[in-house]
């Protein structure tokens, strides 16, 4: 699976990225800085041409966060990405609502970039998310030691891993150490050529998976 995120300012730019490159990607993840750019409704506007993930690393009281969660959803998001270490009450409260939706919550177990705190706790969130039923986890593709450990405790549980690509991540070592897709973002809406980008990751998916 190949996940476009748009981490982009622009609105109309993101749109069009997302136009070009709908016929090798999956699905959509869409952050902040897209986000307060751009308005909410960029998540409707995105939802008609694929999936989108709103990637806002919900981390709040469960009240709050089940706020953050509904509006999401109702602007279309199909899923939304949580921070594990906030602990079982607000991870329960956003799945309550995804529940009402029919949509979907992911947990971060750490980021690509240094995180100490959660690099500590990686395991437990992992745990926390079999145990509540989450859809998935967001593991990095910078470590993909830990993507690998990540596989042995997640069992069937879908491992998504962002940093592929301008941050080192590299497309093989992420899948085979386990994960069920990848998340690229500057590498392919800063080239010259998205579309193309997009589509030599697409088919750099399918060889893993198809063994050549």
């Amino acid at each position: 699976m190949l996940i476009l995120a748009l981490d982009l300012l622009d609105k109309r730019r993101a749109l069009e990225i997302a136009e070009i490159t709908s016929e090798y990607i999956d699905m959509i993840k869409v952050n902040y800085p897209l986000v307060l750019s751009a308005g909410i409704e960029i998540i409707s506007e995105l939802s008609e041409i694929k999936p989108v993930i709103a990637d806002f690393k919900i981390a709040d009281i469960p009240y709050i966060s089940s706020l953050i969660a509904d509006i999401a959803f109702k602007k279309g998001a199909k899923a939304v990405i949580v921070h594990g270490f906030v602990g079982e009450n607000t991870v329960k409260s956003v799945l309550d609502v995804a529940k009402k939706y029919g949509r979907e919550v992911y947990l971060v177990i750490e980021l690509t970039s240094e995180s100490l705190i959660l690099e500590m706790q990686s395991d437990e969130i992992i745990r926390i998310a079999l145990k509540l039923g989450c859809h998935g986890i967001i593991a990095p593709a910078t470590k993909p030691e830990r993507i690998k450990r990540a596989r042995e405790i997640a069992r069937n549980i879908k491992i998504f891993s962002p940093g592929v690509g301008i941050q080192g991540g590299e497309v093989e070592s992420v899948l085979n150490a386990g994960a069920d897709g990848i998340i690229v973002g500057r590498s392919i809406y800063n080239s010259k050529d998205p579309a193309r980008i997009a589509r030599e990751f697409r088919d750099r998916i399918r060889g893993i998976r198809l063994g050549y």
